[in-house]
Parts: structure tokens; C-alpha cells; sequence
């Protein structure tokens, strides 16, 4: 919904404005009958599938598999 609204009602109004708007709402606002700003109430963001551990398995190949790198961090790991 696109509404336009004179600064100097927007004074008086303001609560009421904000308690109508919904998300995709804008306000026009105007001085003199002309734009001055715009307020855009952005849409909600989309809801975020939850994380699934395991999904990236068998995206990574190890080309060796042994533990003679590790040898150089056996004081760390202890």
C-alpha cells in the first residue's frame, strides 16, 4: 500500500501511522505538495532452513591419509 502524507499531518499522525503499517508498506511523505522522503517497510526476511550436520559429506577427497605431518605437532596434542 502506498500512502502519501503532508509532513505537517505526519506531526499529529505519527503512532497511528506506525501501528497501520505492514511489511511492503510505503509512505510518501511531501512539504509544499512536494516528495520530500519515503519510508519503505521492508518485507520480512525469509525463514532459514536449519543446519543438518553431515550435509557436506563426500565434497572433500584426502589424497593421503596418513599421520607422519601430525609427528610435527605432538607437543600440541597432548
Amino acid at each position: 500500500m502506498q500512502t502519501t502524507m503532508a509532513v505537517e499531518d505526519l506531526k499529529l499522525t505519527l503512532p497511528e501511522l506506525l501501528n497501520s503499517l505492514t511489511p511492503g508498506d510505503e509512505v510518501i511523505l511531501t512539504r509544499n505538495q512536494q516528495p520530500v522522503a519515503k519510508l519503505l517497510v521492508p518485507p520480512p526476511a525469509p525463514q532459514r532452513q536449519p543446519r543438518v550436520p553431515g550435509n557436506c559429506k563426500g565434497m572433500i577427497t584426502l589424497l593421503v591419509e596418513d599421520d607422519e605431518h601430525l609427528k610435527d605437532f605432538e607437543e600440541y596434542m597432548k
